[in-house]
């Protein structure tokens, strides 16, 4: 738990590419954390982001940003987990599984062996699948161990019925759950804006089921249309870790949509799932379980079968490689 007493807080970042890279800018752009580490095997690379990235100090807060490596992490108060092979056109974050989880073997670990006790943010895909093998592999205990889950799923949500209904998407209380990936869902049914049911401001509007349908699959393929036209997405979901990572340091007890793990919500257990969440200095500090509707349930269900399936194979996969 990071001591709410002390004004000093760290965070290391491995992995320096358009997601963490874009991470760490939108974490001096806020002036989040007083120290911050970059952890990459691209020397140069990492020391050239610091070099440039200590230039907005002068403009936002005052930061000790540094290339370093695994070792930094002894005292950090939060460890960010960006590397991993990116999703390519026509591949699914789920194709990513064996090779991202053989590259997670390589950091945690030597993490954890350096006397690192704060909080693992997970985003590298398929995060859902990365989250609980960071949890195995560390051996924390499962509140210390979060992915970013639908945060950036929820947020595409949110902007896509914002426009839909001419409001601020931060005013938008919809969620997306499940798997970061092809089996997510919207929850339509508890989602509201300013208490009124979304279903019943989109029939004053003239949206239909079927519109909003088409909103849930737009979001579901976002990515793959980013990916397609520039290659990643990562200005996103930097800023989703961003907003996780304020919540963490500042102990905020912010309800966010995150991977958590899952026991006997939803009637699910030993998953690490897309769920709303309080999460504060502690990391998980309690699931938030929405009274999904039997249909809803059902998807929950269906998406967590899929993710089981997908952890089990790629952590025996792992352990046969070995």
């Amino acid at each position: 738990m990071i001591d709410m007493t002390a004004t000093h807080t760290k965070v290391v970042l491995v992995g320096d590419g358009a997601v963490g890279s874009s991470y760490a800018f939108a974490m001096m752009q806020q002036g989040i954390a007083e120290e911050f580490v970059i952890v990459d095997v691209v020397k140069d690379k990492i020391e050239g982001d610091a070099l440039d990235l200590e230039d907005a100090e002068a403009f936002t807060a005052p930061k000790n940003v540094y290339a370093g490596t695994y070792a930094d992490a002894k005292d950090a108060d939060v460890v960010v987990i960006t590397a991993g092979a990116p999703q390519k056109p026509g591949e699914t974050r789920l194709d990513l599984v064996n090779k991202n989880l053989n590259i997670l073997s390589t950091i945690v670990p030597p993490i954890v062996d350096a006397g690192f006790d704060g909080i693992f943010l997970v985003a590298a895909n398929p995060v859902d699948v990365l989250t609980y093998g960071t949890w195995k592999m560390s051996g924390f205990p499962k509140n210390k161990v979060i992915g970013s889950g639908t945060s950036l799923d929820t947020a595409r949500l949110r902007v896509a019925l914002g426009k839909e209904f001419k409001i601020d998407p931060r005013d938008v209380n919809a969620y997306i759950m499940g798997e970061h990936g092809d089996s997510e869902f919207a929850a339509f049914d508890e989602a509201n804006v300013a208490g009124k049911p979304v279903r019943d401001i989109a029939a004053d509007l003239g949206i239909n089921a079927d519109d909003l349908d088409k909103v849930e699959d737009d979001v579901r393929n976002k990515a793959y249309e980013i990916i397609n036209k520039k290659g990643a997405t990562y200005y996103g979901v930097a800023t989703s870790l961003m907003r996780i990572t304020k919540a963490i340091l500042r102990d905020e007890n912010a309800v966010l949509p995150i991977s958590a793990s899952l026991d006997g919500e939803y009637g699910l257990n030993d998953i690490f799932i897309g769920t709303p969440a309080v999460v504060n200095a502690n990391g998980l500090a309690k699931v938030v379980e929405l009274p999904l509707s039997a249909s809803e349930m059902d998807k929950m269900k269906k998406s967590a079968d899929t993710l089981r399936k997908v952890t089990s194979d790629g952590l025996a996969n792992l352990e046969n490689n070995k």
